[in-house]
C-alpha cells in the first residue's frame, strides 16, 4: 500500500484500532482521552483508505505564544520505515502556530525527533517561573505525560522563535 493523504480525523474507530495495536491501550483508556481532551485534533496519514499512521495535536501555549503539543505519534507496524510519521510531523511544521512542543517516550527518540528540528530545551523540574500550560482538565495534563519513561519527563521544541533553555513543560 501506498500512502495516499494526509488529513484530520474523527473516526474514532480507525483511531482506537491504530492506537490499541500500537501501544497496547484498551479501548476504554483511549476513549477516555478522546471525549475528555477537549482542544486537539488528530492528524492522520491513509492508505487504501486505511489509517495507517498518526498523531494528535494538543492546543497549549508558552507565555504568548500558541502551541501545539504532539502526542501518540504511531505508524503500524508494517508500514514503519516508509516516512508515514516523518510526513506528519512535517505536515504538523506547516500549520500556523508559534511553536510544537514533545516528549519522547524514551531516549531512543531523542535523535530521530532531531532529525526534524526538534530541539532539547524543555526540562519538567517544575523549578522555572514559565511553563507551558494546556486549557485541559488537570487529569487530562496527567494522560499525556504518561507516556514517558522519566519521572519529570524532558522534552523538545521546535519553533522559530526561541526558546530558552530550561523552560518547563509541566505545570503541576
Amino acid at each position: 500500500m501506498k500512502a495516499e493523504r494526509i488529513a484530520f480525523t474523527e473516526d474514532r474507530n480507525r483511531i482506537i484500532s491504530l492506537w490499541s495495536e500500537v501501544f497496547g491501550d484498551s479501548s476504554e483508556e483511549i476513549e477516555y482521552f478522546l471525549v475528555n481532551c477537549e482542544h486537539k485534533k488528530c492528524l492522520g496519514l491513509f492508505a487504501d483508505g486505511a489509517l495507517v499512521s498518526m498523531l494528535f495535536l494538543v492546543d497549549c501555549k508558552y507565555a504568548s505564544l500558541y502551541g501545539k503539543y504532539i502526542y501518540a505519534v504511531c505508524t503500524k507496524r508494517e508500514f514503519r520505515g516508509n516516512g508515514y510519521a516523518g510526513a506528519l510531523i512535517d505536515y504538523a511544521k506547516s500549520l500556523d502556530c508559534d511553536f510544537l512542543w514533545l516528549i519522547p517516550a524514551n531516549d531512543g527518540l531523542f535523535d530521530y525527533y532531531s532529525n526534524f528540528g526538534f530541539e532539547t530545551k524543555l526540562f519538567s523540574c517544575g523549578k522555572f517561573a514559565d511553563s507551558v500550560e494546556f486549557d485541559e482538565a488537570e487529569d487530562i495534563v496527567s494522560y499525556l505525560y504518561e507516556g514517558s519513561d522519566y519521572a519529570f519527563p524532558k522534552g523538545m521544541v521546535y519553533s522559530k522563535t526561541d526558546f530558552p533553555p530550561g523552560f518547563t513543560g509541566l505545570k503541576r
